[in-house]
């Protein structure tokens, strides 16, 4: 027996295959480097988040999602796509209004409705603010995307600060916390978490030693934070990326370490964020209703999670 196609599926173009190894810039990369936290138009290559290539399908129409540093990297091809899926998005960022700025104006023209909230989430009582600009923005919340992070990078013991390891626990670990405490009581059953962890947690690196401690934690938070939640009807999930192209890699790292940058991956480049933003997509959707407690391996082929 076969099974006719939908004239809409009929009439749409053949999926054209090309090798993911060529699909991006691979290293060598320009010498560059930026004060933190970088911006993304002074990247070479500029990253790709997906402005000319995602095309939405309508899976989170009607949702509304929060989704922190949704300035650049990730976070804003998060942004991009979760718009053309339907859903109102409010980004927050640290203090890159150009980026901010950006991603915004991309949203409205095309017909999109996003909102801004600028602010350092290490402090305590951002996650309040954050959670109420949102139900006062879109009047409910659905999803929470803890995505922002902060690293530093160094050679020996010494060159990371009590403060600093402190600073980078309370914006990759204690925000998340925060703002899954205070989401969850908004988030209907249904809803979603979804937090950024790494591959640094399954294989740290020495000279990114305090985010790949904290990286680690929000993997246990993730899962622990999952059987809590589900008592609630809300799924908690991780997505777990290898080397992406962001401005994390120019700001952080030496410059002899970004010209090599993802090199050492199967696909012999780094990832750019466009191709980490469909796994936010079907996690926050109802297609992963059977999904809590997994964090999910983006990495290049670089370890198994």
């Amino acid at each position: 027996m076969t099974f006719p196609l939908s004239e809409s599926v009929e009439s749409q173009a053949a999926v054209t295959l090309t090798d993911p190894r060529d699909l991006y810039p691979q290293p060598p990369f320009p010498d560059q480097s930026q004060s933190p936290p970088g911006l993304t138009k002074e990247m070479d290559p500029t990253p790709d988040h997906g402005e000319k290539s995602y095309v939405g399908a309508g899976k989170l129409r009607g949702l509304s999602a929060i989704i922190t540093g949704g300035d650049s990297g990730i976070g804003r091809a998060a942004a991009i796509a979760y718009a053309r899926e339907g859903a109102d998005v409010m980004i927050s960022y640290l203090n890159e209004d150009r980026d901010a700025e950006s991603v915004a104006e991309l949203i409205k023209q095309e017909g999109g409705k996003i909102a801004l909230h600028r602010g350092d989430l290490g402090a305590p009582d951002m996650a309040e603010h954050l959670i109420d600009a949102a139900l006062r923005e879109f009047g409910k919340l659905d999803i929470l995307v803890n995505n922002a992070a902060f690293q530093s990078t160094g050679d020996d013991a010494e060159d990371f600060s009590n403060e600093e390891f402190e600073k980078t626990f309370r914006t990759n670990v204690f925000a998340p916390f925060y703002l899954s405490k205070a989401a969850l009581e908004y988030l209907p059953a249904g809803g979603s978490i979804i937090n950024t962890v790494s591959i640094q947690a399954f294989r740290p690196s020495p000279q990114l030693l305090a985010y790949a401690a904290t990286k680690s934690a929000l993997t246990s938070l993730t899962k622990g934070f999952a059987k809590l939640a589900i008592e609630r009807g809300v799924r908690v999930n991780g997505v777990a990326p290898g080397p992406v192209w962001t401005p994390f890699i120019p700001t952080t790292m030496p410059t002899e370490k970004t010209a090599k940058f993802g090199g050492h991956t199967l696909f012999g480049r780094p990832a750019q964020p466009a191709e980490l933003a469909p796994l936010y997509v079907w996690l926050a959707s109802p297609e992963a209703s059977y999904v809590t407690g997994e964090v999910y391996g983006a990495t290049g082929g670089s370890t198994p999670l």
